[in-house]
């Protein structure tokens, strides 16, 4: 394969994961230009460009150096790694926290669940055939495993498997054919991932600085930057009712020695109740703010 300089990263060309991957990237500070058959974007600012693609593809992208990195369902890159024996060509980076969903099997509406030993003899249709038969051989359980490549959860009501073994978000699909969800074989949602061994040249630095980028995007998803007034005797008590007790930046007030101004990145929401209560502490002209991203 000819050397390149730019990185390249393979996202959803269609699904849903294919949308929130490129927002994702976006608040990253990457522009991208589509091409006309929009199966490729060329990157604007930086030396990275998008191959949209399917997703079933991508850890095989990875693993043929095709691209550096992949924004896939973990589901997708765990069903390829089981296929691959041997030494992995390509590991996860971070979860990206969308995407979330678990594999499961479901059994019909009036079938009791006594254990993975009733599947014994039973037949299983997925589209995950290897996290099903590695989960069957770690629960020592002898069942047919019935590979569909869609509609998985129509086989019962055809009669080609006894129970699936599927993706599993709200669990709507499975009610609307008279399944139910049981045991959870794994827990799924998009992650970043990316060849064993990190390219050792520009490509290289690209992707430090984009992990770099999305630690900074990631960590701050569910904050909120809380700024406030208040008397200076206040402070203490302020503190101490402060969501998830994070360390404040104090200042004085130009000309207001007994008075102070406060601001702090609260983890998780700030609730009306948490205003309300420190208002009757003291605090005065409280604003919350989103945070879109933070560098350390």
């Amino acid at each position: 394969m000819m050397p390149r300089d730019r990185l390249r990263i393979a996202v959803q060309k269609s699904g849903r994961l294919g949308d929130p991957s490129r927002e994702l990237l976006s608040r990253c500070g990457l522009k991208f230009r589509s091409s006309r058959d929009k199966l490729f974007c060329f990157g604007e600012n930086m030396a990275v460009d998008l191959l949209l693609v399917r997703d079933d593809d991508i850890p095989g992208l990875i693993a043929d150096g095709v691209c550096d990195l992949g924004v896939v369902g973990r589901n997708v890159l765990d069903e390829a790694a089981l296929a691959t024996p041997g030494e992995m060509p390509y590991r996860e980076l971070r979860a990206l926290g969308f995407g979330g969903c678990r594999l499961s099997i479901a059994l019909p509406q009036d079938e009791a669940w006594t254990g993975p030993q009733q599947l014994a003899g039973k037949r299983i249709a997925t589209t995950y055939p290897n996290q099903l038969a590695d989960w069957l051989r770690r629960n020592e359980v002898d069942a047919q495993i019935v590979t569909l490549s869609g509609s998985v959860e129509i086989a019962p009501r055809l009669g080609t498997a006894d129970l699936i073994c599927d993706l599993v978000s709200s669990g709507a699909t499975l009610a609307a054919n008279q399944l139910r969800e049981t045991a959870v074989i794994m827990q799924s949602e998009a992650v970043l991932a990316g060849a064993a061994e990190m390219p050792r040249d520009e490509r290289g630095d690209l992707i430090e600085l984009l992990l770099r980028r999305l630690d900074g995007v990631l960590n701050v998803r569910e904050s909120r930057l809380l700024m406030l007034k208040a008397p200076r005797a206040a402070l203490a008590a302020i503190v101490d009712l402060l969501p998830g007790r994070p360390l404040p930046t104090v200042t004085t007030i130009e000309g207001r020695p007994d008075d102070i101004a406060l601001q702090c990145v609260c983890s998780g929401n700030v609730s009306w109740q948490d205003l309300e209560a420190m208002k009757r502490a003291g605090a005065q002209g409280m604003l919350v703010l989103p945070v879109e991203m933070m560098l350390a």
